[in-house]
């Protein structure tokens, strides 16, 4: 069935410009399906009605597609920057135009309440607006010469092909952040992005080619992941991969890469705590604190997972917090809730888990804690307290709407608890004492300090953790570094 036709079956009829919706990978300017033997059904996770399908490309497509890229790479590395600059900007200024039909593509595949949709596609925009900037700035560096008669040089260039893999739970920021990045310092790029959310994905292809990037440049490839980012681990080719997804798949692709020796990044998976000190700001922490723990329903690296309280104030901060839990709304993106569905019932089980083996270890529930009645994949806003650390929920990610409460007394106390974690991505600081900030910022072992806040996150700043959150960086200039080589030229001036 064709993309049309199945607009007239589905709610995505609702989008001004049918061809945003595409069922086929993108693979050397062209639409195709390749060799694939099946396609994998797509399914809004709010009521389980079928979105679309996209082939499940094979791993002989997706080395050809990388072979493809690689052969561009010769033109598109070779380009004037100020040329690629200007293709990214077209492109940025097509998905600004095309902004909200993304949007609510993204709410029928992802599920994502439509304002949080919106606010998504404006981010993924953010990052081919700053990175086609960036494009003309690959400086080179002047050495000064330890050498007589000798003139020294420092340039960057581009690696190669960037293979890029992508998660569901933001399915056009992430593309855009990896993928403006490479282009920009001249890489050409093979994406896979989530067999659960691929359509997003595929409409930034559409807009990549309208904007006028020249074919193989930019490819999407749609399929399994053993298959097609089995593929791309294994091509010498594929010097770069970048990776967002959970820790335990990216040691695995660590291990697959190593053989031929790749560049990595990788945003791993997080474990954030919120911390308030009795010095806070308290009415300003609670709304901070909902806002870290319920933006994508909880399905977020950046989600505060554990909540550390000062005990002057605890058991006021988590009666004021559940008292705002219980004013959230759930139900289906489309129709602008709080909280949205999560992505499977998987999603749910591990949520149910959470919570009993909480309870079972003396927590306290204090309000939700089962499947809401909008629907299987939907959780109810759930706060526990008098977690011990020893719970589950204490020591993995939830990636849920499920807010785990524990008080503290000491400052060194809770810095020790906070860091007991390999998975250091963000952590979220309250407190009004400007030393305690200073100490507390330094002594954080995360790779972002939020403090007194909770949004951190744009274009311009570098995005990533330390210890098992991850490697590199993206975001900011730093996000181009591991699309590019050094090389070093020591000429004789004699």
């Amino acid at each position: 069935m064709n993309a049309v036709a199945m607009l007239q079956k589905t709610s995505l009829s609702v989008l001004s410009d049918p061809r945003l919706f595409r069922e086929f990978a993108y693979v050397g300017g062209a639409w195709t399906a390749g060799s694939a033997t099946g396609f994998i059904d797509v399914s809004n996770p709010a009521d389980g009605s079928r979105v679309g399908s996209v082939p499940a490309l094979s791993a002989a497509d997706v080395r050809e597609a990388i072979g493809t890229a690689h052969r561009a790479f010769a033109s598109w590395s070779t380009e004037l920057p100020q040329k690629r600059a200007a293709l990214l900007r077209r492109w940025y200024e097509l998905i600004v135009a095309a902004r909200d039909d993304l949007a609510r593509l993204m709410v029928e595949e992802q599920g994502k309440p439509l304002p949080e949709a919106l606010g998504e596609i404006d981010y993924a925009a953010s990052f081919v607006e700053f990175y086609a900037e960036e494009a003309k700035r690959l400086n080179v560096e002047s050495v000064t010469s330890h050498l007589p008669d000798a003139e020294m040089t420092v340039t960057r260039q581009p690696c190669g092909v960037a293979g890029l893999v992508t998660p569901w739970n933001f399915p056009s920021a992430m593309l855009t952040r990896k993928a403006a990045a490479a282009l920009a310092a001249g890489c050409t790029v093979v994406a896979h992005p989530s067999s659960e959310t691929p359509f997003s994905a595929l409409a930034l292809a559409e807009l990549a080619e309208r904007a006028g990037l020249p074919a193989s440049v930019f490819n999407v490839l749609t399929g399994h992941a053993p298959e097609v980012v089995g593929a791309m681990t294994a091509s010498p080719l594929v010097r770069v991969l970048s990776f967002t997804g959970s820790t335990e798949i990216g040691r695995l692709l660590y291990r697959q890469s190593a053989d031929t020796v790749k560049r990595l990044v990788m945003e791993l998976g997080g474990h954030a705590p919120f911390i308030a000190f009795a010095d806070c700001d308290f009415d300003r922490a609670i709304e901070r604190a909902i806002a870290a723990k319920f933006a994508t329903s909880g399905q977020d690296c950046l989600a505060a997972n554990r909540f550390y309280i000062q005990r002057p104030i605890y058991e006021r901060f988590v009666a004021a917090f559940a008292e705002r839990v219980s004013q959230l709304s759930v139900g289906p993106g489309r129709e602008e809730p709080d909280v949205g569905p999560l992505i499977n019932t998987r999603a749910v089980a591990k949520q149910q888990q959470h919570v009993a083996d909480a309870l079972a270890r003396g927590a306290r529930l204090v309000c939700g804690g089962k499947v809401h009645p909008a629907g299987e994949n939907f959780f109810e806003p759930t706060v526990l307290a008098d977690v011990p650390e020893t719970a589950a929920v204490f020591r993995e990610e939830t990636f849920g709407p499920v807010a785990a409460f524990a008080p503290f007394d000491r400052e060194d106390e809770v810095l020790a608890r906070a860091n007991d974690t390999e998975t250091g991505l963000v952590a979220y600081l309250h407190t009004s004492d400007p030393a305690r900030m200073s100490r507390m910022s330094g002594a954080l072992e995360f790779g972002m300090v939020a403090v007194n806040r909770t949004k951190i996150t744009g274009a311009p700043i570098p995005f990533g953790g330390v210890k098992q959150a991850g490697l590199g960086r993206e975001g900011s200039r730093h996000g181009m570094e591991a699309y590019t080589d050094v090389k070093y030229v020591c000429r004789d001036i004699a």
